[in-house]
This record gives structure tokens, sequence and C-alpha cells, in this order.
């Protein structure tokens, strides 16, 4: 941008953006979308530019170069000024999609390019593996991995890369998982407290869990949790979670095994028995050497 007009000394020059009659415009130099970006710069011609770095879509503006003297009637704006027009590439592309479906982003331009080849992005990374033709990413079938930010730019100038477009994905639950805690011991027996939790992936998240256990037609509980508290030997056995979203379910098992406390109590008295056996004895080996020394 280039402006040739000369005038009387100059204790202040700068530039402007979109100068409006009557309202008070600052100085670029000052402006903190511009701070960093701009150099004024001049010669021994007098001529004024302005050097505008790392342009973006939002720098499309109408530039004007303004000249302050010390006298008030000599104050020029150097009218029209110099309107800047920006193009970029950017991506067009549905923001959702649900996962199986086939889906196409488009790298798009203004500018005039000849034979361009295309690069794509994901999450900054260049894709490789995916099928390209001439300005087109096409995904088929749509995966959960596909979801991500997508960006493009032309082969030799990949330094001016497309803003970045956000897809999502919509897909059923996956990797459905159960875990066992116990409340009040460290092993599920006749009379202890169990919960059971469910977590799955899925997008949207898991609206609805559901309980079953194995060999029932009806639902045992509902929740992300499911706890059965005093619980008796007779709950031995398979349960499962149904977790539920807009795009389908999908179940996850856990075994829960509980020892009734008779059992418990036998063993118990098994054990205690042998300690015993093992004492007594020891107390007649022991009565046996007294006797023998005795004789002696």
């Amino acid at each position: 941008m280039r402006s040739s007009r000369t005038a009387p000394p100059l204790p202040l020059t700068f530039w402007i953006i979109d100068p409006v009659k009557g309202v008070k415009k600052i100085d670029l130099s000052k402006d903190p979308d511009y701070s960093g970006r701009v150099e004024c710069l001049t010669d021994k011609q007098k001529h004024f530019s302005l050097k505008l770095s790392d342009v973006m879509k939002k720098d499309e503006h109408r530039f004007c170069f303004r000249i302050i003297t010390n006298v008030e009637k000599e104050r020029w704006a150097g009218e029209p000024g110099v309107q800047l027009r920006v193009t970029e590439l950017h991506v067009e592309a549905h923001e959702e999609v649900t996962e199986g479906q086939t889906a196409d982003l488009t790298c798009k331009t203004t500018c005039s390019l000849t034979d361009p080849t295309f690069i794509w992005y994901k999450n900054g990374c260049p894709l490789t593996r995916k099928t390209i033709k001439n300005n087109q990413l096409h995904l088929q079938p749509v995966s959960s991995e596909d979801a991500g930010s997508y960006s493009c730019a032309v082969r030799g100038s990949q330094h001016l890369c497309s803003t970045a477009h956000n897809l999502r994905v919509r897909y059923p639950p996956k990797r459905v998982s159960v875990s066992i805690s116990l409340m009040n011991s460290g092993k599920t027996v006749e009379g202890s407290s169990v919960t059971l939790t469910c977590s799955s992936d899925g997008n949207p998240p898991v609206k609805n869990y559901t309980w079953f256990k194995e060999g029932g037609t009806s639902p045992v509980g509902s929740g992300h949790s499911y706890s059965i508290i005093n619980i008796p030997a007779d709950h031995t056995g398979l349960y499962y979670c149904e977790a539920q979203n807009d795009h389908g379910a999908l179940n996850g098992t856990v075994m829960v095994t509980v020892k009734s406390r008779l059992i418990r109590m036998y063993s118990f008295f098994c054990c205690f028995y042998r300690m015993m056996k093992r004492a007594a004895g020891k107390d007649h080996h022991e009565s046996q050497q007294v006797r023998w020394l005795q004789l002696k």
C-alpha cells in the first residue's frame, strides 16, 4: 500500500482503517488487533507505506494514511485509501455425521490456482491413508475415530493452511465395562453389600443404563450404578448392564460370586480344629520326652 502525497513538516503520520467523518480513529500501530503485525515505512521521497504481517480474513478493511500538522486546517487523510481483500482456504463439510455414513470435506478458495495439489491435515498431522480426490477428502464409511479437527493447504504453500473445521461423529455405545466394589468387606460374602458400576463410550453420551441378572426377564435396576445391600447367597450369577443412547445399545457383563456364611463358618472351624490338633500333638510329644528322662 503506497501514498505519494507530500506536505509541510509532519509532526504526526500514521495509518488508520475504515475512516468515518467526525470519528477519531486510532493509529494502527497502537491497535491491539495489529500489535506486532504492522510496520510504517517511508523513504526520502516522502512515500509512506504500510507493511502488514500474518494477514487474516478479519483484516479486510479500507486502509488510509493520515497526516496531522500543527495547523488546524492542514490535516489530511489519503482518501479513498486502499481496500484490502483477503482470500483464504476454508473447509466445507457437515459439522456432525453418524458412524457408518459417508462424509465429504471440500477445500475451497476464491483464488485462481493452476492444477493445485491439496494436502489434508487431521489434528495438525498430514493424512496419507485417506481417499483424496482433487480438493475433496472422502470418508467412507465414517467411524468414531474420524472425529477431529480438519484443515487443508495447497502443496508448496503449506504455511498458508485453512482454518480448522471440527467434525463430530455420532456413534452408539462402545467399550462397555462393569466393575465391582465392596462397601464393607474385602470379599463378596453373604450379608455384605456390593455395588456394580457400568461405564461406556458413546456420542451422544449414554442416556440409560439398565441392569439385568442372567436368567431373569425383568430389569433388576437402572442407572450408572447398581447396589445390592445384604446380598444373599442366591444372588450369585452373571449380571450385565445395557448401555443405550440415541444410536444403539451394547451390553457389559460381570460375574458375582457370593460365599455362604455357613461355608465360611465351616472353613473357620476346620482351621481352628487343625490348629488345636497340632497344639495337642505338640503337648503329648513334650510329655513323652519328660517321662523318658525320668525313667533314665
